[in-house]
């Protein structure tokens, strides 16, 4: 962890709860920031793949099968979780 890293870190857990929550949802709104060239892409990829469903090259997946694949079966008293690690690496 940076200098600079550490610096804000103390000075956010002075600020009172509320502002806390507020810096955090700002900091999390700049890692949300659109990209339009990345937007190009992935709507490129997207009506590609449309294309191809419509064409009989690729099939759908019920979404059931999709997330049954990342759902990890709970521990008797736990709530049922994904797994997220699997789904980026």
């Amino acid at each position: 962890m940076t200098n600079s890293i550490k610096t804000l870190l103390s000075e956010a857990r002075d600020l009172p709860p509320e502002e806390r929550v507020k810096l955090v949802e700002q900091i999390i709104e700049t890692l949300d920031a659109s990209d339009p060239s990345l937007d190009a892409v992935w709507s490129k990829e997207a009506e590609d793949r449309l294309a191809a469903y419509h064409r009989g090259d690729i099939a759908a997946v019920p979404l059931s099968e999709v997330l049954a694949k990342y759902w990890i079966k709970p521990l008797s008293g736990t709530m049922p979780r994904l797994r997220v690690l699997e789904m980026f690496s």
